[in-house]
């Protein structure tokens, strides 16, 4: 599932007149350098779901013939990313599955990351599996962290806001069973975190290699900046 139906308020005026995941960094949209990292770990389905300037999204997707593309549909309303999930659910036959926002941009060493969430998975366990980054190593954020992270593996984020150790990167792997009774039509999928969190299934996994938020458009050059810096070092 990619979650690509938010209205990119914080990257104006660069959505002004095209969908956040169509905003370009070195290059390449958002959109595609999550295909990229959904196709190098293999997957074949996949859905997206649009509201925001939806029909950019879906012509973009039209000439991919890299997956099988099934779109939620959210014109009439937009659900936020929970509401998202729900709507989308009947549309998704695999469980566990990936979940990914199109704002983050991934480089990574060896292993392609949803390959290691998938090896990490154990549904005897766990129903959310997220991809983590320390905070000190994630690179543009404006938070102070989302996290913490015990010797087990499991996440936590009691008590008031205050700085934590890692970010999420926008990317998890969930259960079909946690995505069950909605509060409403419009919530945030930090309702079924909650959920986990508090039955101790919500885990970590953290991401071997950088990662950027880039919703924001000053995070853009930034990251092109970091990224010829780092293909300079290499040769």
């Amino acid at each position: 599932m990619i979650m690509a139906a938010g209205k990119g308020t914080r990257m104006m005026p660069l959505t002004a007149t095209r969908p956040k995941p169509l905003v370009t960094v070195a290059g390449e949209t958002l959109l595609d350098h999550v295909l990229h990292l959904l196709a190098d770990a293999g997957v074949g389905r996949i859905v997206v779901n649009v509201h925001y300037l939806p029909d950019q999204i879906e012509a973009h997707l039209a000439a991919e013939e890299r997956f099988q593309v099934t779109i939620s549909d959210e014109r009439a309303l937009l659900r936020d990313t929970g509401g998202g999930l729900v709507q989308a659910l009947p549309l998704i036959p695999d469980d566990p599955f990936f979940c990914i926002n199109a704002d983050n941009w991934f480089t990574w060493q060896g292993t392609n990351p949803l390959v290691r969430l998938a090896e990490a998975w154990d549904p005897a366990k766990m129903d959310v599996l997220m991809l983590l980054v320390p905070h000190e190593r994630a690179n543009n954020t404006k938070g102070i962290g989302d996290f913490d992270l015990d010797g087990q593996g499991r996440i936590s984020r009691e008590g008031p806001k205050r700085p934590r150790g890692y970010d999420w990167t926008g990317v998890q792997l969930l259960s079909k069973h946690l995505v069950t009774a909605p509060p409403s039509e419009v919530f945030s999928t930090n309702v079924f975190w909650d959920r986990a969190i508090a039955a101790g299934r919500c885990f970590g996994l953290v991401h071997q290699g950088e990662w950027f938020d880039v919703g924001y458009p000053e995070a853009i050059g930034l990251t092109e900046a970091a990224l010829a810096s780092a293909q300079s070092a290499d040769g």
